[in-house]
């Protein structure tokens, strides 16, 4: 009965703590605006042919970015249709200046990104994290002028994070402007 009771006034708390915080709470995405809405794709590179469409939102209140996105490939006569869906999530690591951020896609990987700006902001770029024996990987996000962005995937083989080649690259048009900020789905 105990726990109920603490758990009750813990849960009871949380709108009472969050307003004040979020008050203090600063504009962590300003760089980050050129990519808000909604955007649809068509993709080249090493699986083939694809279009697709992917998001990106303010969510939880301010405090996280994320991207969701979904490009289908047509079958060739290498292999079948498939679909590829991903979810990335930018956030801000404590003490740090740049952003990290974690890619999760439907073929099951997983990779944890640093985020830098080039360009005077024009140029976004997510590099992994150094992993011995695995790949390295960047991911770039090119502003270009009204609602077009160039996208590119690059991958190195293992030990050679220099050697990075072009794994799939396309134009991306804005369809619908994102807003600010919005609450989770």
């Amino acid at each position: 009965m105990k726990r109920l009771i603490l758990l009750s006034l813990g849960v009871l708390l949380l709108p009472v703590f969050s307003p004040a915080q979020q008050a203090h709470s600063p504009d962590l995405w300003g760089q980050y605006k050129f990519l808000l809405g909604k955007w649809t794709a068509d993709a080249t590179g090493e699986p083939g042919e694809g279009k697709g469409f992917f998001s990106f939102a303010v969510e939880l209140q301010g405090k996280i970015l994320v991207r969701r996105g979904h490009t289908d490939f047509p079958a060739t006569p290498q292999r079948a249709a498939f679909s590829h869906e991903d979810l990335l999530v930018v956030y801000a690591e404590p003490g740090a200046s740049d952003r990290r951020a974690t890619y999760f896609d439907s073929e099951g990987h997983v990779i944890q990104y640093h985020t830098k700006f080039e360009e005077q902001g024009k140029v976004l770029i997510f590099t992994s994290d150094p992993a011995p024996g695995s790949p390295s990987f960047r991911l770039t996000y090119r502003q270009g002028d009204s609602g077009v962005m160039k996208v590119n995937f690059a991958i190195a083989p293992p030990g050679k994070p220099e050697a990075l080649t072009t794994h799939v690259e396309g134009m991306a048009h804005r369809t619908e402007p994102g807003a600010r900020s919005q609450k989770s789905e």
